[in-house]
């Protein structure tokens, strides 16, 4: 197939980016000329926001850590105390100081050595996810505040830090030149990062790798793992120049996660399990393994921590979260959640031997709430919730629904509105969907929602197949030659939301970002008829052209989740729904209004997909009506995650509220 807009994938092309600056302007011209509802929005988002807050401190060892905001400055400090009331005594990390002269900050490593001395700290400063890897001394010897050292490692991946128990040792993750982190270095400190020994390299182009230390202290674990498969390595931690310990060798379709119990390895494995099951294995042969917690189908545990007293386990069931303690008598319990669709997900627990298990709970009308609670008794403490000032939740409702697809299957449906809500088929209503990677979407409260809800709207959280809210088939059912299900489902949802007179048929919205910006684009070119408006963030859009290249970062990794469309049937099929190759003369008249971002420094999904996109849809008569604007904005400075700063987040929240407000109604 022609593509006359290839050329934009050339980023060092002066006429690239005088295409994207002139993109730029047209969108900032459109929000311009609405500056005072996003202005009204975005004071609106800040009001329902304590800027000058702490996080629940944490303990670890003799130390008591916080993050705390303040007014007026973007990004968390770091702090730490003798005491949870005395937290906020020394500062370790000030992000706004270090982000000072930088458009783009963002903090990957933040890892207090066992000595609770130094912390290993790392940062990406335009968004292309290669990191800085520095160590403070939190201690100097003269007594004055923490200063990094001379310890300098530059491009270093996302894929975790571990220190060895003498302090002596940082272990890293190095990416290679497709951004995939395929090799793990050990640095001394004192020593040139030019002296760091490489201790293991991932040849296979599909496998990414991670390091990480137990929670015991005792183990650093190396796991290397593609889409299907995976392998652990380990190394005791206090042998950091010792030889690594294979645990089982890689098998196709045969995923494992080793953590340490004290005495005995502790594994999660789809080995004769679909949705998986907990083994333990003996630690002088971690590859023999005997079942602890058998498989229930439907049933998809995501993971089991491990402490010295008990087991945590977390699961999802019926398109809900669920944590689960287990003693080593066998009892066990299912912690509680809440009435309504919510997550319920371990926070930060890194003391070995306790009794207090740590939680945080949310849905779309309670905030993130930290919980203490007594794994014996079970009895709760409500360590913090996050303040909502002028935000009255009991003006609010959050439901499930189902609605049923082509094939008969029933698809859940999360939902938020405002008490006083009628099914009378007039209500706005934006459907938010992902459904790819096996990614659940537990619901999550965001206090910028409220003010689409405060006008009428329905926001609705669409769990398509591609997820994994339904256990390890619904993510097999949505997937690479089943793909088209993700799609079928959300479209689905909206129908059924009109059809219920949830939502106003013709005042349908759906918004998705990356994977899910695939999900907008591929109901858009299905069905441009069913919605009034969308918003593409990041969007994976030119799916047939980015496949086919490997050489493009992540593409060979990506082959298991979506196909390889050099080869059929892959070819035919991707081309399907590919919004970039679908995106005709016939459907690009009828598109509805349309919001799209991008980052130039994007890894993952590459700016020139979004773009490309874009120029084919206003080169086929896309955007020319006035109630149904065509807008890209591509962050010059960032990456994938877009904006860093915190009031440039909720600006840029506001301006996607704004444009739904516009083009769909208030």
């Amino acid at each position: 197939m022609e593509d006359p807009w290839a050329w934009l994938a050339d980023r060092d092309d002066p006429d690239t980016v005088t295409y994207l600056e002139a993109e730029n302007a047209h969108t900032l011209q459109w929000f311009d000329a609405h500056e005072g509802l996003v202005e009204d929005l975005y004071g609106e988002i800040r009001s329902r926001v304590r800027e000058d807050d702490l996080s629940a401190p944490v303990r670890k060892g003799p130390w008591w850590y916080v993050t705390r905001t303040l007014q007026d400055a973007a990004y968390p400090v770091h702090c730490r105390g003798a005491s949870a009331e005395a937290a906020t005594q020394y500062v370790l990390l000030d992000q706004n100081r270090e982000a000072q002269g930088h458009d783009h900050f963002d903090v990957g490593a933040f890892d207090i050595s066992p000595d609770h001395r130094l912390l290993a700290w790392s940062c990406d400063l335009d968004g292309s996810e290669r990191y800085a890897l520095r160590v403070r001394d939190l201690q100097p010897h003269d007594g004055g505040p923490p200063r990094d050292l001379d310890d300098l490692i530059e491009g270093t991946s996302w894929g975790g830090t571990a220190w060895s128990s003498d302090n002596t040792h940082l272990f890293y993750v190095m990416p290679d030149e497709a951004m995939r982190p395929f090799q793990v270095w050990r640095h001394r400190l004192g020593t040139p990062s030019g002296d760091d020994v490489m201790v293991w390299e991932e040849p296979d182009e599909r496998f990414f790798v991670h390091i990480e230390r137990t929670r015991s202290d005792a183990w650093i674990v190396i796991t290397s793992a593609s889409h299907t498969s995976s392998e652990v390595w380990l190394t005791p931690a206090d042998d950091p120049s010792g030889p690594l310990r294979l645990v089982r060798p890689r098998t196709e379709d045969v995923e494992y996660s080793v953590d340490d119990a004290g005495d005995r390895f502790v594994i999660v494995t789809n080995d004769e399990a679909v949705d998986f099951r907990i083994m333990t294995a003996p630690h002088d042969a971690p590859g023999v393994w005997s079942e602890l917690v058998a498989h229930v189908p439907g049933r998809r545990i995501t993971a089991a921590e491990p402490f010295a007293g008990h087991l945590v386990v977390h699961w999802w069931r019926n398109a809900q979260t669920e944590v689960l303690v287990r003693f080593p008598d066998g009892t066990e319990r299912v912690v509680p959640g809440l009435g309504e669709p919510h997550d319920i997900e371990l926070d930060a627990n890194p003391e070995w031997n306790t009794t207090v298990l740590r939680l945080r709970v949310e849905s779309f009308v309670t905030p993130p709430t930290v919980i203490d609670e007594d794994v014996a008794t079970g009895v709760r403490t409500v360590v913090k919730e996050q303040p909502t000032p002028n935000v009255d939740r009991t003006r609010y409702v959050a439901r499930r629904v189902w609605a049923t697809a082509p094939d008969g299957v029933q698809v859940p449906v999360d939902l938020l509105h405002t008490v006083d809500h009628a099914p009378d088929g007039t209500a706005p209503c934006l459907v938010y969907g992902y459904g790819s990677y096996e990614a659940s979407m537990a619901p999550w409260f965001s206090v910028a929602r409220l003010s689409l809800v405060d006008r009428g709207w329905v926001w609705a959280v669409a769990h398509p197949r591609g997820g994994g809210e339904l256990g390890r088939q619904w993510y097999l059912d949505g997937k690479l030659l089943a793909k088209r299900t993700t799609f079928t489902d959300v479209l689905a949802v909206a129908d059924h939301l009109a059809n219920q007179g949830e939502a106003a048929g013709d005042r349908l919205a759906v918004r998705g970002g990356s994977a899910g910006g695939l999900l907008v684009g591929a109901c858009l070119t299905m069905r441009p008829d069913r919605w009034r408006a969308a918003v593409a963030e990041v969007p994976f859009v030119d799916v047939v052209n980015t496949m086919s290249d490997p050489t493009l970062p992540l593409t060979v990794t990506e082959w298991e989740e979506w196909g390889d469309p050099r080869t059929e049937p892959f070819a035919s099929y991707i081309a399907g729904y590919s919004p970039y190759d679908t995106t005709t003369a016939e459907m690009a008249p009828h598109c509805p209004a349309l919001f799209v971002t991008a980052g130039l420094n994007d890894p993952r999904v590459s700016y020139h997909e979004p773009a490309k996109w874009v120029a084919r849809l206003r080169a086929l008569g896309a955007g020319v009506a006035s109630d149904r604007p065509l807008l890209l904005r591509t962050e010059m400075g960032a990456g994938h995650g877009g904006p860093t700063g915190r009031y440039d987040r909720w600006r840029d929240e506001a301006r996607l509220l704004a444009f739904l407000l516009i083009t769909t109604g208030p």
